[in-house]
């Protein structure tokens, strides 16, 4: 298991007439801890990219626990729990950085691509080289 946290300071945008984080927000906070959890490992999706791989987005979940707000500086936690997988899970924990109540907590699921073929692949070698290292024992 792997995980890393990204800290994200509400911005006035990102929120509804209600003044709370819009709903489809959560899925950008999703894609800052996930890219940032890959960045982590010294694998920026830039090079993903490179590689000549992509990593569609399959299907996502989110559940609501508490509002965030304007100015509130939040904690988003990506988590991969397994590496020997055809898909990526990733898992995601939202809180407000200062109380460490939970905002929201959720999911995507990806799968690697061929960005020529478009086709699905297995995870490419630079993808397992990368997190092997974190999930030896």
């Amino acid at each position: 298991m792997i995980s890393h946290t990204s800290e994200i300071r509400v911005r006035y945008a990102d929120t509804d007439k209600m003044q709370f984080v819009y709903n489809g927000k959560y899925l950008e906070y999703f894609e800052v801890g996930r890219t940032e959890l890959l960045r982590s490992l010294g694998l920026p999706y830039s090079e993903v990219e490179k590689s000549g791989y992509q990593l569609p987005l399959l299907e996502a979940g989110v559940t609501y626990k508490n509002p965030a707000k304007y100015d509130d500086l939040i904690l988003v936690k990506a988590t991969v729990k397994e590496l020997y997988s055809p898909k990526v899970h990733i898992e995601y924990l939202i809180t407000r950085k200062e109380t460490e109540e939970i905002i929201a907590e959720g999911f995507t699921t990806h799968v690697f691509m061929n960005a020529e073929t478009k086709k699905a692949v297995r995870p490419p070698k630079i993808y397992i080289e990368t997190l092997t290292p974190y999930f030896q024992k």
